[in-house]
């Protein structure tokens, strides 16, 4: 499905306006909004196939904006934020986020990132991978993003599913940190591995000891794997 409508999120009009100039060139239907009670609502009505998303809004921060969208759709998300810090940026990308871009930033740096994480998303789309993987007392299902553990539905962000059901869909295969950034975030330059890490102390909390049948492992000096024992 082709990229069309693309949903611009930020209370300054002159950054709107700019985005929306060099987005028409591409050929791209352009929808704005400048709070983010606006936002969530012309996402609903409007149903954009991306967001560029500011994360300090009046009404509605980003951040809730980003848990809002995520509610009801995987439709790939760009936070556009001032803030260059590990916390915000790790926030943003727990909470579901695709990308991140710190202002000041370049057009063309946008539309080009813009065009990457969707070819990312659509190529993922089109292969033809199991939605559901069950292995003892554990059950992934990412048509739901619905984890069980001992038949209890567990809480868990939409991006911590997402690195599990990666690692658990190949077992025993060991994924660099840098890898697994690409594969789930599509951090090909800007990436940080201590986001994979975060996300990996916090998976444990929630599976640790639940099995004595696989576990995550961490490869020392290379990254992660998820590892299934011999029966």
């Amino acid at each position: 499905m082709p990229l069309e409508k693309i949903l611009v999120v930020d209370d300054d009009k002159n950054i709107c306006e700019l985005l929306k100039l060099y987005l028409d060139k591409e050929g791209y239907k352009v929808i704005l909004a400048y709070d983010g009670e606006e936002a969530v609502a012309k996402f609903n009505s409007l149903k954009p196939d991306f967001v560029l998303l500011d994360i300090m809004l009046p009404v509605m921060d980003g951040w809730q904006v980003c848990l809002e969208i995520r509610k009801t759709s995987n439709v790939p998300i760009i936070m556009l934020t001032a803030k260059g810090e590990i916390f915000d940026r790790v926030l943003g990308l727990e909470l579901g986020a695709d990308d991140y871009v710190t202002k000041p930033f370049d057009t063309k740096e946008i539309i080009a990132r813009i065009k990457a994480v969707y070819r990312r998303v659509a190529s993922s789309g089109e292969k033809e991978q199991p939605k559901k993987i069950k292995y003892d007392k554990m059950e992934i299902d990412m048509v739901k993003y619905e984890l069980k553990l001992d038949g209890e539905v567990i809480d868990i962000p939409p991006k911590e599913l997402e690195l599990l059901f990666k690692l658990a869909s190949n077992p025993n295969q060991v994924y660099t940190r840098d890898q697994l950034l690409d594969d789930i975030w599509g951090y090909e330059y800007y990436g940080d591995s201590r986001t994979i890490d975060v996300h990996i102390k916090r998976i444990r909390r929630k599976i640790d000891d639940i099995s004595d049948q696989w576990a995550l492992k961490t490869v020392w000096g290379v990254g992660y794997k998820f590892e299934l024992y011999e029966g």
